[in-house]
């Protein structure tokens, strides 16, 4: 079986600029050439990127939030209220999908006085009960004053309807 010589003497061409060097000196890079010491590099760090595992998303032991939200004033369309019949003191309000049910206290602020109605009966300070008609539509009373025309519609651009808790 034949074995390689020594080769104490021997000299070699390095593979990056073809220098001669001694044999025993030359060292092999890692992608594969053959140079001298002067010439040899090592393999750079970012050629080796580091493997990150996925970030952990599910919580060991979690706690659902079983607070409820405040409740908040929503923002009612054009000319929300239409007066019933002359002379009738009924409100009907419209509010698409309000989710209110009947026998809520309701208090509307940034109202419009309309078909006989002033803005501080329609701005109650204690709210008003409600009447849950549909999905979309309620009413409720006034005591104190009535309409004078009648199926009039009004009450702003800008009125509100929330909970009687709310600030101003």
């Amino acid at each position: 079986m034949p074995r390689f010589a020594t080769g104490k003497d021997a000299f070699g061409l390095s593979d990056r600029s073809g220098f001669r060097y001694r044999l025993r000196d030359m060292r092999q890079e890692w992608n594969g050439l053959l140079v001298g010491k002067d010439e040899w590099e090592s393999k750079h760090p970012q050629l080796e990127p580091i493997r990150h595992l996925p970030d952990a998303e599910a919580l060991r032991n979690p706690r659902p939030d079983t607070r409820t939200e405040p409740a908040v004033a929503s923002i009612m369309g054009i000319n929300p209220f239409l007066s019933s019949g002359s002379g009738s003191s009924v409100i009907s309000v419209n509010e698409p999908n309000h989710g209110r049910s009947s026998g809520d206290i309701v208090r509307f602020r940034k109202c419009s006085a309309f078909d006989g109605f002033s803005v501080d009966v329609l701005q109650s300070d204690s709210g008003y009960s409600i009447t849950v008609v549909d999905t979309n539509n309620y009413t409720f009373t006034v005591s104190s004053e009535t309409a004078n025309v009648g199926n009039k519609t009004g009450g702003g651009n800008i009125a509100t309807a929330g909970p009687v808790t709310l600030e101003n």
